[in-house]
This record gives C-alpha cells, sequence and structure tokens, in this order.
C-alpha cells in the first residue's frame, strides 16, 4: 500500500491596518491623517450645501406659488373683465385673463382647469406632455374643492409638484360640479440637475483640493520633521566612547524642546559613566598598592615561623582594614550622584549642631566648642543623617591638624536666605593655593604624622554639601587656624524623586 504525505501551507497571517499605519513613516501618516480630515471635512461641507440648496430650491418654489396664488387673488378682486368692463362674474374669463397677464418662471407652468380638465396653459417646452399626463387629472380631482399641493413623476420631465387654487366668482356654479382651479407646476427636475450640476463641480473641486492638501501636508510635514531627521542622525553618531557632543538647538518649539532634554539625557549619561571611570580608576590606582604589600609579605613569609606568620597576619589585616576603608569611601563618593543620596526633610539647624558637638566629643581629646548657634525654631532642608556625616568628617579632619587641648568650634548662623555651619580649629590652617584642590579626590595638602587617611574626607564633604545644593570651603579662623564652612539654602528647596 502506498501513502502519500503533504504539508500544508497556512495563509500568512493578515495584517490589520494598525499595524500596517504603525510600519509607515511618521511623516506619511500625518499626510494621510490631514487628507483624512480634510475629506471628511470636505464631505461634510458639500452634504451641508445640497441641504442648504435644497431647501433653498423647495423654498423659492414655495415663495413662487405663493406669488402666482396672490396675484390671482389680487386680479380677481381689483380687475376688471377686459370684455364687460366689469369686475370679474366668470371664473373661466378670470383664468383666461390672468394666463395672458401672468409670466411664468422657466421651471413654471401655470394651467387654467375647468370642466374637470386642462383648458388654458402658458408656454413651455414640457406642457403638452404634461397636460396628457393621465396621473395629472386625477391628482388634480383630488386637490379640489380645497385645494393644495402633490409631488407627481413623468418620464421624460421628472419630478415635479402640481399645486391647486380652486376659483371661485359671483355667479357661482352649479351644484355637485367641482370648482375651477388656476394649476400651477413647478418642474422641480430642472432646479435639480442644476444642483446635481453644482454638487459635481463641487465634488471634482474638492477631489482636486484634497490632493493639493494631501501634498503640501506630505511637504508641511516633511519640514517640521526635518529636525527629528537631523536628531536621529546625529544621535547615531553618538558612540558610548563620546557622550560629549551634543546636538544643536534651534528654535523654541517642541522639537527644540526634545533636543534640549535629549541633550540633558546625554548629559547625565556622560556624568554617570565619567563617575563609573573614575571610580574605577581611583579604586584601581589606590588599592593596587595595598595590593602589593599583601603579595610582598605573602610571598617572603616563613609559614614554619610561627612569629613571622603573627607578624605578618597582623600587617594583612591591617591593610585590609584599610582597604575595606577605601572601597567603603569610594562607594560612597559613587552613590552622591544618585538622586536619593540625599533626602532632604525639614531639619532644626541648632538640635542638629548640638548633637554632632556630643558626638564629635568622642573622637579625641580637644577643646570642644559650640559657637553661636540659629534660633531652636530655624529649619532647612536637610538629610540629617549625611549632613551629620559631613560635619564629623570636619571635626575628624580638625583633630589630625590640632594636638591635645586645642579648640575646635561649631556654630552656625543665618545669612539671609543662607545657612553657614563652620567648624573652625587652631591648627596651621591651609594654604591658598591648595583650599580647592583638598576637596577633589585623592587631594591633600600637608599630611600630618600619623595620618592614614585617603584624601577623600573632604570629597565627601563637599559631595554631601552638593546633595544639599550648597557649597564647601575653607577660610582662616578668627585668631588663626581653617574654618570649613558649609554654605546651604535655608528653604526652597526640595529633594529629588526617589526611584
Amino acid at each position: 500500500m502506498t501513502t502519500t504525505t503533504g504539508t500544508t501551507t497556512e495563509p500568512p497571517p493578515r495584517r490589520s491596518l494598525r499595524t500596517l499605519l504603525r510600519r509607515t513613516s511618521v511623516r506619511t501618516r500625518i499626510a494621510l491623517s490631514v487628507a483624512v480630515v480634510s475629506a471628511f471635512a470636505l464631505g461634510a461641507a458639500g452634504l451641508l450645501v445640497h441641504t442648504l440648496e435644497s431647501q433653498r430650491v423647495q423654498r423659492i418654489v414655495t415663495e413662487n406659488t405663493a406669488q402666482e396664488i396672490a396675484e390671482l387673488v389680487r386680479l380677481q378682486q381689483q380687475g376688471v373683465d377686459p370684455v364687460t368692463g366689469r369686475a370679474f362674474t366668470s371664473s373661466q374669463a378670470l383664468l383666461s385673463t390672468y394666463l395672458v397677464r401672468n409670466v411664468p418662471d422657466d421651471d413654471e407652468l401655470l394651467v387654467g382647469w375647468w370642466a374637470g380638465r386642462p383648458q388654458e396653459r402658458t408656454r413651455h417646452a414640457y406642457g403638452a406632455r404634461l397636460v396628457a399626463d393621465p396621473a395629472l387629472a386625477p391628482a388634480v380631482a383630488d386637490l379640489l374643492p380645497r385645494g393644495g399641493t402633490a409631488d407627481l413623476e413623468q418620464d421624460g420631465i421628472g419630478d415635479y409638484s402640481v399645486t391647486v387654487q380652486p376659483v371661485s366668482t359671483a355667479s357661482g356654479r352649479d351644484a355637485g360640479e367641482d370648482p375651477d382651479a388656476l394649476v400651477i407646476v413647478n418642474f422641480l427636475s430642472d432646479e435639480e440637475d442644476e444642483l446635481r450640476s453644482t454638487m459635481r463641480t463641487y465634488a471634482a473641486v474638492s477631489v482636486l483640493l484634497l490632493v493639493l492638501i494631501a501634498v503640501a501636508a506630505w511637504l508641511q510635514a516633511g519640514r517640521l520633521l526635518r529636525p527629528l531627521r537631523s536628531l536621529h542622525a546625529s544621535a547615531e553618531e553618538i558612540g558610548a566612547t563620546d557622550l560629549s557632543r551634543r546636538l544643536p538647538v534651534v528654535g523654541d518649539d517642541d522639537i527644540a524642546r526634545l533636543t534640549s532634554t535629549f541633550n540633558d539625557m546625554l548629559a547625565r549619561l556622560e556624568h554617570g559613566f565619567g563617575s563609573q571611570r573614575q571610580f574605577l580608576d581611583d579604586a584601581g590606582h589606590e588599592l593596587r598598592t595595598p595590593l602589593t604589600v599583601l603579595r610582598g609579605h605573602l610571598e617572603v613569609v616563613d609559614p614554619h615561623d610561627a612569629d613571622d606568620v603573627a607578624q605578618t597576619s597582623e600587617l594583612l589585616l591591617d591593610e585590609l582594614d584599610r582597604m575595606s576603608r577605601l572601597v567603603d569611601e569610594l562607594i560612597l563618593l559613587a552613590k552622591s550622584d544618585r538622586p536619593d543620596f540625599a533626602r532632604l526633610r525639614p531639619t532644626p539647624v541648632a538640635a542638629l549642631l548640638e548633637q554632632v558637638h556630643r558626638k564629635a566629643t568622642g573622637l579625641a581629646g580637644r577643646d570642644w566648642r559650640l559657637g553661636p548657634l540659629p534660633p531652636a525654631t530655624t529649619e532647612a532642608p536637610a538629610d540629617e543623617q549625611r549632613l551629620t556625616q559631613a560635619l564629623l568628617q570636619l571635626c575628624d579632619n580638625a583633630v589630625k591638624h590640632t594636638g591635645p587641648g586645642d579648640a575646635v568650634t561649631l556654630s552656625g548662623e543665618v545669612v539671609g536666605d543662607r545657612l553657614l555651619l563652620a567648624v573652625a580649629d587652631t591648627g596651621p590652617g591651609v594654604d591658598l593655593a591648595d583650599r580647592t584642590r583638598i576637596f577633589d579626590r585623592f587631594g591633600r595638602a600637608v599630611v600630618p604624622e600619623g595620618d592614614e587617611g585617603f584624601g577623600l574626607g573632604l570629597s565627601i564633604v563637599r559631595a554631601i554639601t552638593e546633595a544639599h545644593h550648597g557649597t564647601a570651603r575653607v577660610e582662616d579662623a578668627p585668631g588663626g587656624g581653617a574654618r570649613f564652612v558649609l554654605d546651604l539654602p535655608l528653604e526652597g528647596t526640595t529633594s529629588w524623586p526617589v526611584s
């Protein structure tokens, strides 16, 4: 037995209109959107014009019919029979005189109706065909004797309306006879043909206008999106190794604001990558020496000599402690660039300084003093933990540059809308040439004997101060020594949103 196998191919998935539109360019979508909206607007305008024109035609027909009836009534009341020279006593004479004297519009036919059929009429191209229409007599008979209007249709003539106005005179009529009447016929097809011709012209003009609008939208969209294309091209040229480039900002529109936002993002990325590289460079540079020391001692240690092993272990543990402190300080500096590094809250300044003073007395045997403080009600936006860390770092720095019994003073004062927190000592002070460099990473001036720091303390102080939207500086203290000042805004700043 032979079996055959076959493969069935599934039809390709149908792409929805939304999917297709998403794959088209923004320029095309803008042009299509403008064209669709314009087409809708032109269509709505055409429908409105057609409705208004149809109503106008009907209104004109009604007004013309009313005018014809009014002229007939005026002739009956004020006119004179040209045969007798007196008022009309015969409705036939009245209708005949009226038809002779009146000139109807081009799309209007006047018919004198008596004895149950049309007797006289005005001249019109459709006149003979109309009076021969078998539907006319029944329609007029239905409207007599009260009068009224009916709409009819005939091949070759089209739609037309019939208005019947009964006519009676002093002579009256026999009982059972239909009254005589003026029949006013309005040919609606002529007016409708004119309206249709107008709408065809409107449709042709609308299509042409729609094409022009689509082309104009395409060109204008291209002009408006040109900065985006330039932004895209420039962004492609910016690589991860070159984040220093910025895009030119032209104008003050949405595209310009988008470009400025993109440049700000590049600045943040550059700063973040720069901080990362600096952290790696600093860590690699500062850890190289302790690692070399560790390796050197491990290579020469005598494992059979207990004293040598003990001494080497003590030295290595000391180096590991130094490395741990270095890593902690570097991590702290790396975190200082994060938005949530400092969470600012209203903080009582005087209470904060008193608390720092109590903690500082445990650092070393110095003459710890509290200088002038702001009023107890003074509050500033601050991260209490970070600010305490910065002030204690300044106190520790003062300890390194003073001796036992020397005075170290903490103080705070409000100057305008600024809060100045200061730590002053009576040490040797800081030379003018070093006052900026000591706040840089690993920047050091005179290193006192026994100082095992890495030169990161004051850079941490500056990072915390900048996180509070302030600045850090050093100046000469009154009477000699150094006075480190944290210049902070007193109000009007808030922390970044925490991610």
